[in-house]
Parts: C-alpha cells; sequence; structure tokens
C-alpha cells in the first residue's frame, strides 16, 4: 500500500497565495462593476463575479488562505479602494464566500479528476448563492428591511430571491465559475505550483480531509451563516458600524474603479514577479547541485 504524505505550506507560501488570490480576485471584482446589468422589474440579471479564481486557486493552492485572501481582496479593492466601506454588512460578504470557497477547495482530492473539479466549482456557488438569499429573505421577514414585489405581499421575496438565485448560479455559475475552472484547473495543474516551490496535490496527498464534508465542517458553515445573518441585520440598523463613504467614487465616477484596477494589477504582477524570481533561483541551486566535484 502506498503512504500518502502530509501537504505541507512554508509561512512564505501560504501568504503569496493569500496575496496573489486577494490581487487577482479584486482585480477581476473590479472589471465586473463595468459590465452593465439588466434589469428586470425587481430582479436583476448582471454577472455576480468571477469565481473561477478563487476556485482555481483554491483547487491548486491551500483552499482557506486562497478563499479568505479572495474575500478580503474584494473588501480592499472593491470598497476600500472606492473611498467606501459598508460595516458590518461587508461581514455578510466575507464569511458566505469564504466559506463556500473553501468548502470548495476541500471536495477536491485530485485536481486532475474533472467530476472533482466541476462538482466543487458549482456546489461552491450554490452555497454562496443560497446563504445570501437566505439571509437576504431573513431581514424581510423578521421587519429589518422592507421589500415587497407584490403590494401588500412580503412573501414575495421568496419568489424574486428564489428568481435571483437560479439566475447567479445557473448564469454566473455556469459561465463564470463551472465552465472555467474545469478549463484551467487542468491546464495550470503542475504548472503554477513549482513558482511557490510547492509540489502540486494529488490522490496520494493527506490534505485536511480532502473530498470529505464532516460533520465538524457542517456546523462550522451553519454558526458562520447565522452571524453572517446576525451582521447583515444589524447593519440595516442604526447599529451599522464601522460604515464611511468619502465621496471619492461620487467624485471620480468610474476613474475610481479605474484606479482600484491599477492598484489591484500593480500588486498581482509584484507577486507573480516574485514568484519568477524564486522560481528561477531554485532552478539555479538544482543546477550548481547537480554539478559533479571537480
Amino acid at each position: 500500500m502506498s503512504r500518502k504524505t502530509l501537504y505541507t505550506l512554508s509561512s512564505s507560501q501560504k501568504m503569496m497565495i493569500f496575496v496573489l488570490s486577494m490581487s487577482l480576485y479584486g482585480l477581476s471584482n473590479m472589471f465586473t462593476e463595468l459590465i452593465p446589468s439588466l434589469r428586470l422589474g425587481p430582479i436583476e440579471l448582471s454577472v455576480e463575479y468571477f469565481a473561477f479564481i478563487p476556485l482555481t486557486l483554491c483547487i491548486l493552492f491551500h483552499p482557506f488562505y486562497a478563499a479568505v485572501g479572495a474575500a478580503l481582496g474584494e473588501v480592499i479593492f472593491g470598497e476600500l479602494m472606492l473611498g467606501q466601506f459598508g460595516g458590518l454588512g461587508e461581514l455578510e460578504k466575507f464569511l458566505t464566500f469564504s466559506f463556500a470557497m473553501y468548502v470548495a477547495g476541500r471536495m477536491v482530492r485530485n485536481p486532475q479528476n474533472r467530476l472533482q473539479v466541476g462538482t466543487a466549482a458549482i456546489t461552491g456557488v450554490i452555497i454562496h448563492q443560497l446563504c445570501s438569499s437566505l439571509v437576504d429573505i431573513g431581514k424581510v421577514w423578521i421587519g429589518v428591511e422592507e421589500f415587497e414585489a407584490v403590494p401588500g405581499l412580503a412573501q414575495s421575496v421568496v419568489v424574486v430571491e428564489g428568481v435571483g438565485f437560479l439566475n447567479d448560479v445557473l448564469f454566473s455559475g455556469i459561465l463564470f465559475a463551472l465552465l472555467p475552472t474545469l478549463y484551467l484547473v487542468p491546464r495550470l495543474y503542475g504548472k503554477i505550483e513549482p513558482l511557490l516551490g510547492i509540489k502540486p496535490r494529488d490522490k496520494n496527498t493527506k490534505y485536511e480531509a480532502a473530498g470529505v464534508i464532516t460533520p465538524k465542517l457542517v456546523i462550522t458553515g451553519i454558526v458562520l451563516a447565522l452571524v453572517a445573518f446576525g451582521a447583515e441585520s444589524l447593519s440595516e440598523t442604526d447599529w451599522n458600524l464601522g460604515e464611511w463613504d468619502s465621496g471619492l467614487a461620487d467624485r471620480m465616477g468610474s476613474g475610481a474603479i479605474w484606479l482600484s484596477i491599477a492598484a489591484a494589477a500593480v500588486v498581482a504582477i509584484v507577486v507573480l514577479l516574485i514568484m519568477r524570481a524564486k522560481k528561477s533561483r531554485s532552478s539555479q541551486n538544482s543546477d550548481t547541485e547537480s554539478l559533479p566535484y571537480a
């Protein structure tokens, strides 16, 4: 029987994964702001996000650091760089998105298995969109937010959120999560990991119960969902701590978005250059060690 090797990363490798995920997803998130949406009554049809970026990084690398990095990238480049912050309302996005991407990354035991990759990608989107929809429905039902798509019928939010959920899963989930992830993961596997000096994950790698959804993980998800609901509910009241808006986005318009895109691009380029330099040094050291003694 073959022994499974333990998948371990150094602190610097974890940090590189974190920053790379933060910058790349922050960059992509700003581009989605430039894509126009189509509104049909209370239902908005739009590109929700380019989830294939954090999904790919979570599957190929460490899911925790890639997921948290992506969620933080949205806050930094999508909110703070634009001179605005939603306060406690941002906590709901952070918790639900990072947890969904983390679960997706853990579901894949072998990145070369397209069935595992595809299942994980669509599951990650479903978890995130389902949590977001349930939080929005809960806010209306407990009365912290007014929403009546049908006059006099607050329960109509279920229909609207249900349609929105299907739109995000079937539209953004398939076009901008499932298909790109299925394409990128097999092609990047074994090629991007050496840039960080990391051995590619495979089915013989022992890694945090990869491929298994444990009861502990389910309980953690429920707790995070409740915390997210509480934070989002408070954000609709006078207890929305930390909310601020400098007015930069209003003054600069789309210029503020391009400024944030430039900042995210610079961070991503710097990280990629550092990764390339490390790979070059690694290759030189390997060549030196392989030379015979004189």
